[in-house]
């Protein structure tokens, strides 16, 4: 039997790759809006704003991921809150918040004994960390995510301008919250594969390789789509062939991807 297909074979493996389709696909959805609105530090404020959800998840014995969902949302939620007002800029209130998040994960952790080993699967992501009920979890952000379809449009052109969509009678800010909790939720989805640590560069690097290929903010979006999904693919196949970790593994691969666009684009 060939090698790749007695890795597909099994079961681990095919959860994995399963929800390393999802999560591309959800990354490379969300991470234009995060790209093209300069948000790469919010994907990385609310990557580690999960953790404070993950480490009181492990500390109470809940599975972490349904912890840290509603945890994320609410810093996401907050972060908006506070950029909305206009007294605190957005780059300080992410950088408030996901700090608050980080000690609280800290705090919550050394609350509990042993949690090295589950603590470790989080931060870094693993194949292995991928259960069935990881799969629901991602499969109803996926159906959620297909949901908001109808949305993209105004999403789209409160990215390019913000002023005339509001003018035209755009709900910028209530949209701007949604999406915000939307972002969140896929942050908290690709832990588990990716990892705490790795996440934000999930959201930023696909994006910014279709960016890199594409002249329509349309194209980019389903470019950048295809790329999250084949990447995780290939990452994960690789990191299990070469047993060494499955998020960092990604992560190079999609890096890979994105400097052979950078160097090959113009010629």
């Amino acid at each position: 039997m060939p090698v790749s297909a007695s890795v597909l074979a099994l079961p681990f493996m095919q959860r994995a790759l399963a929800a390393g389709i999802l999560i591309g696909l959800l990354s490379g959805y969300y991470g234009v809006f995060v790209v093209q609105r300069q948000l790469s530090f919010l994907g990385i404020g609310l990557a580690h704003s999960a953790f404070g959800g993950v480490a009181l998840g492990l500390l109470i014995g809940v599975n972490p991921l349904w912890v840290a969902l509603p945890f994320t949302v609410v810093v996401a939620l907050a972060i908006s809150w506070v950029t909305q007002r206009g007294s605190v800029s957005g780059d300080t209130a992410i950088g408030i918040f996901f700090s608050i998040a980080i000690a609280l994960g800290v705090l919550f952790l050394a609350m509990r004994e042993n949690y090295t080993a589950d603590a470790f699967a989080y931060l870094f992501g693993s194949i292995l960390a991928v259960k069935p009920v990881d799969l629901w979890v991602i499969g109803g952000v996926t159906v959620m995510t297909l949901a908001t379809l109808p949305m993209w449009g105004r999403w789209a052109y409160a990215t390019f301008d913000r002023d005339l969509a509001r003018a035209d009678g755009v709900p910028v800010r209530r949209d701007d919250y949604v999406l915000a909790a939307l972002l969140a939720v896929a942050v908290v989805a690709a832990v588990k594969l990716v990892g705490i640590v790795l996440v934000a560069a999930f959201l930023v690097i696909p994006p910014a390789t279709a960016r890199l290929v594409t002249a329509t903010f349309r194209a980019m979006s389903v470019v950048a789509v295809l790329l999250g999904a084949t990447t995780a693919i290939a990452g994960l196949i690789a990191s299990y062939l070469f047993d060494v970790p499955s998020g960092a593994t990604i992560i190079l691969v999609q890096a890979l991807v994105f400097f052979v666009a950078f160097l090959t684009r113009g010629r």
